[in-house]
C-alpha cells in the first residue's frame, strides 16, 4: 500500500510504499476513502504542535470502509463505512488517559507518561493511507453513509465531531446568541454550522481572514462576521454590537495565537450566567479575574475530543439535512505528491478544506 510517513519531526512528509496492515487483537483494517489534510499540518510535520512518535505514518481521522476485523472485535463489521477518530482511551476511569493516534495530542495534563506511551507504541500508524491498522474503540459505524452522494465531503466528519462535543458542552439553546472565535478556521467553521443547527438565534463568527469570513456569513443570514483586530477592548466591542448584546455562548476555537486577547475579548462578552468553552489550539495563559468569574456567574469549560454518542449524532445530522455541507468546499488530493497537498491544506481556510481521497 501507499501511505505518507514522518521519519522523524522536522523531516518531510514522504510518500512510501509499505505492507499492507494485518489484522490483530482488537484491531480493525480499513480501507481509507477519505481524509481531511488540515490546514496546519505543515506546522505539525516541522515540529510546532508537539511531540510525536516517529517513525510513523501520519494522518488523523478520516472515513473508511473496514475490510477486516479481529475475532473479539464486535462494533463494526467487514464491508460497513465507518469513521475513524483517532482517539484512543487507555480504559482506565478512575484514572483516564488519552491519545490521539498518527497525530500529536495527549489527554489530561498533555505530558506524556508510561501509559500513552505504550499506547501509541502499540498502535502506530495514522491515516495518510490506502489502509491503516486502527483499534476498534477509534472507530464507528455510520449506518447509510456508503449511500452519501459526494463522500470526500464525509472526511469533515470527525471535524464537526469534536466541534460538536464543545456546542454540546455548552449547552447552546434555541435562540441563543452565540460567538465562535477563530471563525474563519477550520475548526471555527464546523462550530459555526452546529451552532446554527442547534438553533442559535445569531452566530457572530470572528476571525482574522477577510475572504472565510465573508464565505461563512453567506452561509446563512444569521451570521455575522466580525475581523478582529488584536485589540482585546476594540474586539469586544465590534463583537458585542455584532450580537446584540452579551453572549450566551461563546465558544473559543482559535489556533496558535500571539496573545490571549482575543480569547479575553471573548470573555468579556459573555452575559450573566454565560458559558465560555474553550476548543482551540491556544498556547497562552488566560488572565482570568476570580471576582468577574464569580459575579457574573461565567461557566468556563475545556472540551477535548468527543464521545462516540456525539459522533454519531453529528453523522445523523449531516444524513438529515440538519447540517447543511453544500456549503462545504471540498478539494481532493490523491496519494501521489504530499508535498503539493500540504501546500494546498496550509492554504485552505474556514469551509474550505483539502481531502486526502482514494
Amino acid at each position: 500500500m501507499q501511505a505518507w510517513t514522518l521519519d522523524d519531526i522536522g523531516s518531510p512528509l514522504t510518500r512510501e510504499s509499505l505492507p499492507d496492515p494485518v489484522v490483530r487483537s482488537g484491531g480493525v483494517v480499513l480501507r481509507m476513502v477519505a481524509v481531511q489534510v488540515p490546514a496546519y499540518t505543515r506546522v505539525l510535520v516541522e515540529g510546532g504542535r508537539g511531540g510525536i512518535a516517529t517513525p510513523t505514518v501520519l494522518g488523523i481521522g478520516g472515513t473508511a470502509v473496514v475490510e477486516e476485523v479481529a475475532d473479539d472485535v464486535t462494533s463494526v463489521r467487514p464491508g460497513e463505512t465507518v469513521m475513524c477518530t483517532g482517539f484512543l482511551r487507555s480504559g482506565r476511569t478512575a484514572e483516564p488517559e488519552e491519545v490521539l493516534l498518527g497525530w500529536t495530542g495527549i489527554g489530561g495534563r498533555g505530558a506524556s507518561t508510561p501509559t500513552t506511551d505504550r499506547m501509541r507504541s502499540v498502535w502506530r500508524t495514522g491515516t495518510f493511507a490506502e489502509r491503516a491498522l486502527m483499534p476498534a474503540s477509534t472507530v464507528l459505524a455510520l449506518p447509510g453513509a456508503e449511500a452519501h452522494p459526494r463522500p470526500e465531503e464525509l472526511a469533515f466528519l470527525p471535524w464537526l465531531s469534536v466541534a460538536a462535543g464543545a456546542i454540546e458542552r455548552s449547552g447552546i439553546a434555541p435562540g441563543d446568541r452565540v460567538v465562535v472565535l477563530g471563525g474563519s478556521g477550520q475548526m471555527g467553521g464546523a462550530a459555526v454550522l452546529l451552532a446554527l443547527a442547534r438553533g442559535a438565534a445569531r452566530v457572530v463568527a470572528v476571525g482574522r481572514d477577510a475572504g472565510s469570513l465573508e464565505r461563512l456569513a453567506a452561509v446563512d443570514p444569521r451570521i455575522r462576521a466580525v475581523r478582529s483586530t488584536g485589540d482585546r477592548s476594540s474586539d469586544a466591542a465590534a463583537i458585542r454590537e455584532a450580537a446584540g448584546g452579551d453572549a450566551e455562548v461563546v465558544i473559543d476555537a482559535l489556533g496558535a495565537v500571539p496573545t490571549p486577547d482575543l480569547t479575553m475579548a471573548g470573555f468579556d462578552v459573555v452575559r450573566t450566567d454565560g458559558t465560555l468553552v474553550l476548543l482551540g489550539g491556544v498556547r497562552q495563559e488566560l488572565p482570568v479575574p476570580y471576582g468577574e468569574v464569580m459575579r457574573r456567574r461565567v461557566t468556563i469549560r475545556g472540551s477535548w475530543m468527543c464521545s462516540e454518542e456525539t459522533a454519531l449524532r453529528v453523522w445523523r445530522q449531516v444524513q438529515s439535512g440538519v447540517v447543511d455541507l453544500s456549503s462545504l468546499e471540498v478539494t481532493a488530493v490523491g496519494i501521489d505528491d504530499p508535498a503539493a497537498a500540504l501546500d494546498r491544506a496550509e492554504r485552505s481556510r474556514g469551509l474550505s478544506i483539502v481531502a486526502l481521497t482514494f
